[in-house]
């Protein structure tokens, strides 16, 4: 079954990037912290990037996001999703308007002007029409920016939220939760590594009691 996983980087104060991201800085100042365990020789974490990336069957991303991903510093053919992963599943981007141009013209992306959730319904379709071309779940992974990831789960279109909490403190930058309805979540796992906490947690319905493991 597809789930719509909600995957993004923490630091401790609860910020997905440092002060003053832009397109040429999209982590912001000191926010490099936060992918360490992206780029980690540690096997847990390899597993971990591993094992996620491979899961993902489509990718929503935010605008502001997709500019950065898609600048001249950007990914490339090296470092992409899933960092060194470099993977390249269905790509689908929010947004008001259309880029006139994109640099990674051999991505797959689908840009949608209809809002949110419109987005993460493409997605899902994409998600499972790859889960039967590979013959196994393949899941839709929201995977930021902050306000993109917020505003999923504020809508209650968010399944599963993976963290990956790292070790630092930034002081500022951009928050991942800003206020909004409560939400509950469920524990599911907690890896801890040499460069970070990797936390996954169902998120569940008003109402609704814990989901069980899958």
């Amino acid at each position: 079954m597809t789930r719509i996983i909600a995957d993004i980087s923490v630091s401790l104060d609860g910020f997905v990037t440092g002060p003053d991201p832009g397109p040429d800085s999209g982590l912001g100042t000191g926010g490099e912290a936060l992918h360490t365990w992206a780029f980690s020789d540690d096997p847990e974490d390899r597993r971990c990037l591993r094992e996620g990336t491979a899961r993902s069957g489509a990718v929503v991303l935010g605008r502001r996001l997709f500019d950065v991903v898609d600048g001249p510093n950007g990914w490339n053919d090296d470092v992409g999703y899933g960092a060194a992963e470099a993977a390249r599943p269905a790509f689908v981007v929010v947004t008001g308007s259309p880029p006139e141009s994109v640099r990674l013209g051999d991505f797959d992306w689908t840009f949608v002007t209809t809002g949110l959730p419109d987005a993460v319904a493409v997605a899902r379709r994409r998600a499972e029409a790859a889960s039967s071309a590979a013959g196994q779940d393949l899941d839709a992974v929201i995977m930021g920016g902050g306000a993109t990831v917020g505003s999923a789960l504020a809508a209650g279109l968010v399944d599963t939220l993976v963290l990956h909490l790292a070790p630092v403190v930034l002081g500022a930058g951009t928050p991942l939760f800003t206020g909004g309805a409560p939400r509950t979540l469920s524990q599911r796992s907690v890896l801890r590594t040499s460069t970070a906490v990797h936390l996954t947690y169902d998120v569940l319905r008003p109402g609704a009691g814990a989901r069980p493991s899958r």
